[in-house]
C-alpha cells in the first residue's frame, strides 16, 4: 500500500480551513431523501466546527483486475491546532493480505509541521521527510491536501465547481445508515482529474460524517477504500496524542529527508 506516496501527495498544497467554511451552526441529521445540496451543506457544517476526531481507520487497496487486496486497521488522530495549522496521526497495527492477517505488522505515520514521520516497527526504520516549506500550512480536510479526499468544510458551490455530483442508491454493501455521493472530477479540474476517475463518499444520517471514502485512479487499476468509524469528535486531544515513543537508536535505523520541490 503506497500510502506515504498517497499522504506526501496530498500534502503539497497549502490551505486553511477558516477561509474555507465560516462558522455555522450545524444543518442537524440527514435522512435517507436529502438532496446532494443538502448533504454537501452538512459535510460544510461539520467542517466549520471541527476541532478534532478519534477514529478507527481501516485502508484497503484492491487492484480492480485481480481483485487482489491488502488492507490495513488502526486509529486515526486529527486535530487543528489553530486555524490553518493542523495535524494528523495514523496507526495501523494489522495488516491483512486476502484471507491471512498479520497483527504483528504495525506501521505508523504523523504529519505534523510540516513534517511527514514514517514508522516500520518490523523493519525498525524511521523515515522524516520535510513534505512542505517553512512556514507552509496545510489544511488535513481539505479536498485534495490532507491523506484522505474528504469534502469536509467546504463550500458546496466550489465542491460543484470542481465536481459533477450525484446522489447514489443505496446499495447492501453500503455502510448502515448512510447517504452515498459520487464526485466526478470536471475536465477543467486537473488538479483531480490527474488522481482520480471518481471519488466516493458515503455520509453518516443521524452524525453527518463520512464513514467511508472511496477513489478511483485515471487508469481504473487500483480502488482505494478508507472506512472511519469516529470514536470522539471535539474531545480536546493533546500533544502527547501525536508524540511516537522512544525507539533504541541502536536496533533502528533512521534518516531524514529535507524538503525537495
Amino acid at each position: 500500500m503506497r500510502i506515504v506516496g498517497f499522504m506526501v501527495a496530498m500534502a503539497l498544497t497549502a490551505g486553511c480551513m477558516a477561509a474555507d467554511a465560516p462558522a455555522t451552526q450545524t444543518s442537524g441529521p440527514l435522512h435517507p431523501d436529502s438532496s446532494v445540496d443538502q448533504v454537501l451543506t452538512a459535510l460544510r457544517d461539520v467542517g466549520a466546527n471541527l476541532r478534532d476526531f478519534t477514529a478507527d481507520v481501516t485502508m484497503a487497496e484492491t487492484d480492480n483486475i485481480t481483485g487482489d487486496s491488502t488492507k490495513r486497521r488502526g486509529t486515526v488522530w486529527y486535530q487543528l491546532k489553530s486555524p490553518g495549522d493542523g495535524r494528523i496521526r495514523v496507526d495501523f497495527t494489522v495488516k491483512q493480505v486476502g484471507e491471512m492477517v498479520f497483527r504483528q505488522e504495525r506501521t505508523e505515520y504523523v504529519l505534523d509541521d510540516r513534517w511527514l514521520i514514517e514508522r516500520d516497527y518490523k523493519r525498525k526504520l524511521e523515515v522524516k521527510r520535510e513534505v512542505l516549506k517553512p512556514g507552509q500550512k496545510i489544511n488535513l480536510l481539505k479536498l485534495g491536501e490532507g491523506p484522505f479526499p474528504l469534502p469536509i468544510g467546504q463550500d458546496p458551490a466550489e465542491v460543484r465547481k470542481q465536481f459533477d455530483v450525484e446522489k447514489i442508491a443505496a446499495a447492501k454493501e453500503d455502510p448502515a445508515n448512510t447517504i452515498h455521493l459520487k464526485l466526478t472530477p470536471r475536465k477543467e479540474n486537473e488538479q483531480f482529474a490527474r488522481r482520480f476517475k471518481t471519488v466516493d463518499v458515503w455520509v453518516a444520517l443521524a452524525n453527518p460524517f463520512p464513514r467511508r471514502i472511496e477513489t478511483i485512479d485515471p487508469k481504473q487499476k487500483t480502488i482505494r477504500t478508507t472506512d472511519l468509524s469516529p470514536k470522539a469528535v471535539n474531545s480536546g486531544l493533546r500533544d502527547e496524542q501525536f508524540k511516537l515513543e522512544p525507539i533504541n537508536e541502536k536496533e533502528w535505523q533512521s534518516r531524514e529527508e529535507p524538503f525537495s520541490p
